[in-house]
């Protein structure tokens, strides 16, 4: 069972079916509320709850009255449902998103039931509605929590302020898994979020297919740019082709209109023409710059932009492509060597079997985390770009629906927030098969066993083409039919948190009224011990290299068969030096759990984060430990 915690969600679905789906199980506790637009019926096996949090409370004279403002689970704007469909959808034959993507789609875990929790709406999400919605799932009964939000990373709050980790140490302390979203900042450094540590926190990829929209100019050469667009254009007939700064409107400055700023186009000079338009100017977003040109009667729209060519926008019927800066280049060189430049933008295409992937999404949050960089964060990489999912078909855009065409059951879509129920979806695979894992052992399962090559065999990338680091992958991609059998697991327990939140610096007082439970911290609590936890990576924040060696102790648990033996394998940066003892571990009969400790040494390192591995093998499985460890 699931419970995909969303924006609301639309029942109609075909993705929701509950054809072939057992009865509700007798643990359900939760309900199905009635709204203005959303009946009980709308449930099922498959989607068997849904709330909704719009109450409002007045004051009146000297009682509390209760106005229900007009509230409903049903999502309005697709993102919930696109989520839960991702996380666990019914197999849906023939989907596809106006014939691109076309096939099976169907969830992570297809057999898997949802429950939604509308604690959004389109003014943004409220604090206590988040841990109302949190605290209502755990009662309800479920097994995991998918949250596909975040804080900005400007304005992040500490553990103990922010809703979504108060909410979800809550759930952990109840056995119930939550995974997050990493946000949608990158690619800067420090702007991942959700980075608590009883937190699964998801970065986003690319998958083999892509969508691209072939640009023909006069002279008849192609460029093959990235795209969604249903317009009707043909190679038969073409346009004239300008850039923006050469069409500026009386007094609008140069630098405006090559970023086709709202008000600086002039319109006569623009209508019926294919505008080049570029992106220096991040406040001017491509669906701006869609909605400029399409006001002003253009006949479509090339971006050259470098940073987002990675991610395919969705212009509708607007012809649209986007192009990195070496073919821009020579789109220019174009216009200024002929006296009519002309062009057209085709529709879009599917490009199967794409490579390489994965590769870091350009928008993927990077860490460290700027609250702690003694967790490594965020933890995994999961798809999370041009991912067809289900969809409300009322929240489409005007424009957006080729033309002969009903509104679409499927839409694609991008974002952290497409990444998260991926990993949602494989982590309710594996509760399906050990039924008594706690969170904190499937997320190791999932981290352990992830994979660090694309589909060219060659190490993961960026989408500068550089080889990703932990900071941007986590551990890597999930690889969830690995996951199944991991062999040994890193079993993170409430202790470890609560050390955790002592070692951060926060008072036995503050972290008492959090967690209701009664302890003490260690007297030597610092933020350098953070590393010690039991989790299924190691960073460390401060390694000095003119003192002796930082040693990092973990326990692993044998989930795989008894008497096993596993030897160690350190891969580690030059300079950095790396020992495990035991290098052996040696499970025999009776024996569930093992200790060792991991040495780092950076004397003859130099400054700046260092990133290895250290991999336990005993010839069927292959336990893997990223590590990331700044020298200083």
């Amino acid at each position: 069972m699931l419970h995909s915690y969303i924006v609301g969600i639309w029942p109609e679905s075909p993705s929701f079916n509950d054809e072939g789906i057992g009865k509700i199980p007798s643990r359900w506790k939760g309900v199905c509320m009635e709204g203005h637009d959303f009946k009980k019926s709308n449930c099922n096996r498959k989607l068997i709850g849904a709330r909704y949090y719009d109450l409002q409370f007045t004051l009146g004279g000297n009682k509390t009255d209760l106005v229900k403002a007009k509230g409903s689970p049903r999502d309005s704007v697709g993102h919930g449902t696109h989520t839960a469909s991702t996380a666990a959808g019914s197999r849906v034959k023939n989907a596809s998103y106006y014939g691109l993507a076309k096939g099976i789609a169907r969830g992570g875990s297809p057999s898997t039931r949802i429950a939604a929790y509308k604690a959004c709406s389109q003014d943004g999400c409220s604090g206590s509605i988040i841990l109302k919605a949190i605290d209502d799932a755990i009662k309800d009964g479920v097994d995991i929590i998918s949250i596909s939000i975040g804080l900005s990373s400007l304005f992040q709050s500490d553990f103990l302020n922010d809703p979504i980790a108060i909410g979800a140490f809550h759930a952990e302390e109840m056995g119930v898994m939550v995974v997050c979203s990493a946000g949608n900042d990158g690619p800067d450094s420090y702007t991942v979020v959700n980075t608590a540590p009883w937190i699964l926190t998801v970065a986003a990829s690319n998958i083999d297919r892509a969508f691209q929209s072939t640009i023909v100019l006069g002279n008849g050469k192609t460029f093959q740019g990235s795209g969604i667009n249903f317009s009707n254009l043909t190679r038969s007939k073409m346009y004239p082709l300008v850039f923006g700064e050469d069409v500026a409107a009386k007094f609008a400055p140069t630098s405006e209109a090559r970023n086709c700023y709202p008000g600086s186009l002039d319109y006569k000079k623009v209508a019926g023409k294919i505008v080049i338009c570029v992106a220096d100017d991040p406040t001017v977003s491509r669906r701006i710059k869609k909605l400029v040109l399409q006001d002003a009667k253009a006949m479509g729209l090339i971006l050259i932009d470098e940073d987002k060519k990675d991610v395919p926008f969705d212009a509708g019927v607007f012809p649209f492509t986007e192009v990195g800066d070496l073919e821009g280049h020579q789109i220019l060189a174009y216009i200024n060597s002929t006296k009519n430049p002309t062009a057209t933008i085709l529709p879009a295409t599917e490009v199967p079997r794409y490579k390489p992937s994965p590769v870091v999404a350009s928008f993927s949050s990077r860490g460290p985390s700027s609250l702690t960089e003694d967790i490594l964060k965020p933890d995994i990489m999961a798809p999370g770009i041009g991912i067809l999912a289900a969809v409300a078909p009322l929240s489409t855009e005007p424009g957006s629906v080729p033309i002969g065409k009903k509104p679409s059951l499927y839409s694609i879509k991008s974002g952290t927030s497409m990444a998260c129920p991926h990993v949602t979806g494989a982590a309710a695979l594996i509760k399906s098969v050990h039924k008594n894992w706690s969170p904190s052992m499937i997320k190791s399962a999932l981290m352990t066993t992830a994979t660090m090559y694309n589909n060219m065999k060659k190490p993961l990338t960026n989408s500068s083409n550089y080889i990703a680091n932990p900071h941007e992958t986590g551990v890597g991609e999930i690889n969830p039919l690995r996951a199944l059998n991991p062999g040994l697991v890193f079993e993170t327990n409430l202790q470890d948190y609560i050390k955790f939140l002592c070692y951060y610096g926060y008072s036995q007082k503050n972290i008492r009224s959090m967690s209701k439970i009664n302890f003490g911290c260690p007297r030597n609590s610092s933020e350098s011990l953070i590393s010690n936890i039991n989790y299924p990576s190691i960073s460390i924040r401060n390694l000095n290299r003119h003192q002796k060696a930082k040693v990092i102790r973990r326990t692993v648990t044998n989930v795989g068969s008894p008497n096993v033996t596993y030897i160690a394998k350190v891969n580690a940066p030059e300079g950095l030096g790396v020992k495990v003892f035991p290098n052996k571990l040696v499970f025999a009969e009776g024996v569930k759990k093992m200790s060792y400790k991991v040495s780092f040494n950076g004397k003859d390192a130099h400054g700046g984060y260092h990133f290895g591995s250290l991999s336990w093998l005993d010839g069927r499985h292959y336990v893997r430990t990223v590590f990331a460890v700044n020298v200083k």
